[in-house]
């Protein structure tokens, strides 16, 4: 994103500088561990240094920039609590969107999922699977529709950015994950929440085992 095109969207300059690092975390320019710099940032997006500092405190806030002792400002980089943390955080929380979704989503919404889920079998290349994976979880969280969870839902999404790449380049684990999509959507069109919930749940879990294995032997 330019410069002016951030101003017609209505972004301020910190909004800008805040973007350019979720940006850079998506594409996966910037990763764990990487120096962020202040000049470079404001050469970079066209700003002065002081939305820059706004931006980077909202983002130490957040966990995704930390002050490393000898690095300076960095890129978090996260060990095998944090992950678990993290994991076990985004296990409740969608867990509890999908109870929600059985409940409130409209037939229309569901129906988008279906469509979603069946579109995994359809991918053939690794971005492809992650792109349609990402989506579909972003519709999940919008049919349980409740603003406040889906706002905590999305900051999770920006931290879950520090992981790297995704557990769906395993194709075993990717196979797994269209089943477990698979049985999350039955549930929604059952209105079943408590088992929405559930397999919700264990497809969270799923993808933390597969997580930790790719942690640990990256390690």
């Amino acid at each position: 994103m330019d410069h002016s095109e951030a101003y017609e969207k209505g972004l301020t300059a910190a909004d800008q500088a805040y973007s350019y690092i979720i940006n850079a975390l998506t594409d996966g320019t910037m990763l764990p561990g990487m120096r962020v710099r202040e000049a470079e940032m404001a050469s970079v997006i066209g700003i002065s240094r002081t939305p820059i500092r706004e931006a980077l405190n909202r983002l130490i806030n957040e966990g995704l920039v930390s002050n490393d002792p000898r690095r300076g400002l960095i890129i978090t980089e996260l060990d095998q609590s944090m992950v678990g943390e993290l994991y076990e955080m985004r296990r409740v929380l969608e867990s509890t969107a999908a109870g929600l979704a059985a409940r409130h989503a409209t037939d229309v919404e569901i129906a988008v999922l279906r469509t979603l889920m069946e579109n995994d079998t359809k991918a053939t290349t690794v971005q492809e699977v992650t792109a349609n994976n990402k989506l579909f979880h972003q519709v999940l969280y919008k049919c349980g529709h409740n603003r406040y969870l889906l706002k905590t839902l999305q900051a999770l999404q920006n931290s879950m950015l520090l992981l790297g790449t995704s557990t769906l380049e395993n194709k075993v684990r990717a196979e797994h994950a269209q089943q477990e999509h698979e049985q999350i959507v039955k549930a929604l069109e059952a209105r079943d929440p408590e088992r929405a919930a559930q397999v919700a749940s264990e497809h969270i879990s799923n993808a933390y085992k597969e997580r930790l294995n790719k942690f640990l032997f990256q390690s």
